[in-house]
């Protein structure tokens, strides 16, 4: 008997690492398919062409009906460079917590996006938790039929998106909170890393559709909102 414990408690043991990593692995897979879909449907290219780092929070859902928090896992990619504007990097996993917001979500995922734009924006991310609005300025971003970038939108650190049930808009995120998923990333890349480790390292398997999608839309950064 003591022996089919510990047999099972080895299982378990194994198991539980493979099936995070798995987990994680398919967040990476929708996000990707999420950008995919989000410029078919009207991302402008030209926020990524300007964007330092993207970050993409699939199928986020309210939390509690009648408390109003809003959770969601998602993973941000930046480019390379001291400059930030190479070629995209590692993803990053994070969570968003939009509780605050007041935004109102059902039962419908919604899926969110941010396009970090500066290097302020970026710093703040990937240094660990930050508050929008506070830490980093944002903004709703531009839609698929603008021509440029508003007064707000040219100063904001980071803009943002949302799609519910197929609408895709630029919406105020200020107040949510971005913070850097340690666990998630853990089992991503096998070990504790920073943020900037790991943007600067290798590619996982699991983020190649993700970041190929980033490269192919827009391969290196053409200056800053409104340059």
């Amino acid at each position: 008997m003591r022996l089919k414990v510990t047999s099972v408690a080895i299982g378990l043991a194994i198991a539980a690492p493979l099936f995070a990593q798995n987990k994680e692995s398919d967040r990476l897979v929708s996000s990707a398919t999420v950008l995919q879909q989000l410029l078919s449907g009207g991302l402008p290219t030209t926020v990524l062409d300007k964007a330092m780092c993207v970050v993409i929070f699939p199928s986020v859902k309210k939390v509690a009906i009648g408390i109003g928090g809003t959770y969601g896992r998602g993973a941000m990619v930046c480019r390379k460079g001291a400059e930030m504007n190479g070629a995209w990097g590692a993803p990053v996993m994070y969570t968003l917590d939009a509780g605050s917001v007041g935004i109102q979500l059902g039962a419908t995922d919604t899926d969110f996006l941010l396009a970090v734009m500066n290097h302020n924006g970026a710093n703040q991310i990937l240094n660990g938790k930050t508050k929008l609005g506070a830490n980093a300025s944002a903004a709703a971003g531009p839609g698929a039929q603008a021509t440029g970038f508003n007064s707000e939108q040219m100063s904001a650190d980071v803009l943002t998106y949302s799609r519910t049930k197929g609408v895709f808009a630029g919406v105020s995120l200020a107040g949510a909170s971005v913070e850097v998923d340690n666990d998630a990333n853990k089992a991503v890349y096998g070990k504790a890393m920073t943020a900037s480790q790991i943007e600067a390292g290798p590619v996982p398997a699991a983020g190649e559709g993700l970041v190929g999608l980033l490269n192919k839309t827009s391969a290196v950064r053409k200056g800053a909102q409104g340059g």
